[in-house]
């Protein structure tokens, strides 16, 4: 009989994982590297980066070597790097990749297209399926090409086909509790369990203390939804002797149309468009910031918001989805009415003009907020659903 602390086989099937940058990427780039330092074999299903079928191999992630199954994909050509497995092969890659790896447990990061084919036949093969929801419509209508109304109908049947994958597992988590109401209200599911993304805190730098210049930060995708712009417009309003820079990290599809937003608002010197960049760049544009702004309308979490928390930053987010979960305004930062330029514009000066005490006790609040997000946390709860055990309190 194995021991109930054996290690785990784990199978994690991803639509998006590095070297892609988003949010469901990095949740489950630091979800695997996690599992294999406790001593799990982990195994990731993902597309590769050509139409060709890899041979599984041995791929260092987070400073943890694990083994890839790349899968033959393409690039959806409205989005700037999303490519995806044809829907139609997802079953086949499935079977192949289970008969290889057998594993005790499949964990699904998505229910579009490699989560759909490793949940239906890893069912049949009588194994459990853990399934994590990392989708809002808006993050899949915004590279849509179809008119609204098509929209409309197309996420209606993604819905119903996520509630048909959903059926197929013995648990299915979201990032935050906001985030599982909302799934449980948008399809017929119960009991979503909301387990923080997790981060390690003690991968970054805060510095306690006001900023000799002011630096508001983005990270994250320059897409739609992200509401980059708003920020650029609220930036416009800044009284001049707030005198302050934005720094926006990342790339995506909107980077050429906020660049002309940025000279058009007379911006052009105030707004630095740093692209992607890697994690030790990052961790020092957090350390040197004053504040980080987040205007987006589709977070289920936002690791990034929780990347500026453990970085000592105060947070100025729009008050929508879960954001809320992690920005308690008048705490640490302040939540806006999405949309609200001129709202936004007074958050941002209130942080950005407040007295030294005022501004270490919102870093100090970051600081404790974020620590029940603690990424060993995370690690438990999904171990102890691998195992069919209790969860921990």
């Amino acid at each position: 009989m194995t021991s109930p602390d054996a290690p785990l086989k784990i199978l994690l099937g991803c639509d998006t994982f590095a070297p892609d940058i988003n949010g469901a990427a990095r949740f489950t780039e630091r979800l695997a590297a996690g599992l294999v330092q406790r001593g799990h074999d982990v195994h990731v299903v993902a597309p590769n980066r050509r139409y060709r079928r890899a041979k599984p191999a041995t791929e260092v992630v987070e400073g943890e070597p694990m083994t890839l199954h790349r899968l033959p994909s393409v690039r959806w050509a409205p989005h700037d790097w999303l490519r995806f497995v044809w829907p139609w092969r997802s079953k086949h890659y499935a079977r192949t990749v289970l008969s290889d790896v057998k594993p005790d447990v499949v964990h699904i990061q998505s229910h579009i297209v490699i989560g759909r084919g490793l949940s239906r036949i890893a069912h049949q093969r009588g194994i459990p399926v853990i399934a994590t929801n990392h989708v809002m419509a808006e993050n899949i209508l915004d590279h849509s090409t179809f008119p609204k109304f098509i929209d409309k109908v197309v996420a209606r049947l993604a819905w119903d086909d996520a509630k048909r994958t959903f059926d197929l597992t013995r648990a299915i988590t979201t990032p935050t509790r906001r985030a599982a109401d909302f799934l449980e209200s948008t399809i017929d599911v119960t009991g979503v369990i909301p387990i923080s993304c997790g981060i390690d805190r003690t991968n970054y730098r805060p510095v306690i203390g006001p900023r000799e210049h002011n630096r508001i930060i983005f990270v994250g995708r320059l897409t739609a939804e992200k509401q980059i712009d708003v920020v650029l417009e609220a930036m416009a309003r800044l009284a001049p002797e707030v005198d302050a820079v934005f720094d926006i990290v990342g790339g995506g599809d909107q980077r050429k149309n906020l660049e002309k937003q940025a000279r058009e608002l007379g911006l052009g010197d105030r707004v630095v468009f740093h692209g992607r960049v890697s994690d030790e760049e990052l961790r020092g544009l957090y350390s040197r910031a004053s504040l980080f702004v987040i205007a987006s309308i589709a977070e289920l979490q936002s690791i990034a918001t929780m990347e500026a928390m453990a970085s000592g930053l105060p947070i100025v987010a729009a008050d929508a989805v879960a954001l809320p979960h992690l920005v308690h305004d008048g705490e640490n930062g302040y939540l806006f009415e999405p949309g609200d330029v001129d709202e936004l514009a007074a958050r941002l000066t209130d942080v950005l003009t407040a007295a030294p005490a005022e501004y270490e006790r919102m870093q100090q609040a970051s600081l404790d907020g974020v620590a029940i997000h603690d990424i060993n946390r995370t690690l438990d709860t999904f171990e102890a659903l691998y195992r069919d055990e209790p969860l921990p309190s």
